[in-house]
């Protein structure tokens, strides 16, 4: 793969990494509410939800570093996970949040987009 595609990968990796921790770890603590905008009523409510999304998250991080690992044996397992995490994205968006779009789905589909280019 190419380099410029491998840092995308390291970058959406870190940053499901850091979803997985608001998530699961800081949901219901003043950063998680703060970024995700609710009440600590609201958390408390759905923090096993959170926590179980945070999970999820940490698997698509997961299979990108794995991806890396392979080297040029991982593109597949790259295009797989990055293609994941687009549609995690655009069904983020469509049904929570538009930022969502923007904040995951758009970074995985530049690192589609250059290893499709590579």
């Amino acid at each position: 793969m190419p380099i410029p595609a491998q840092i995308v990968i390291v970058l959406v990796a870190l940053l499901h990494l850091y979803f997985l921790v608001l998530e699961m770890f800081l949901w219901d603590k003043p950063l998680g509410l703060k970024i995700f905008r609710q009440s600590p009523e609201k958390a408390a409510a759905s923090k096993a939800l959170a926590a179980n999304q945070g999970l999820y998250n940490g698997f698509l991080a997961a299979g990108l570093i794995w991806s890396l690992v392979l080297g040029a044996d991982g593109r597949p397992i790259a295009l797989f996970f990055l293609n994941c995490v687009i549609v995690a994205g655009v069904f983020g968006a469509a049904t929570v949040n538009k930022r969502i779009l923007y904040i995951q789905a758009v970074p995985a589909a530049l690192g589609l987009g250059l290893i499709l280019l590579g």
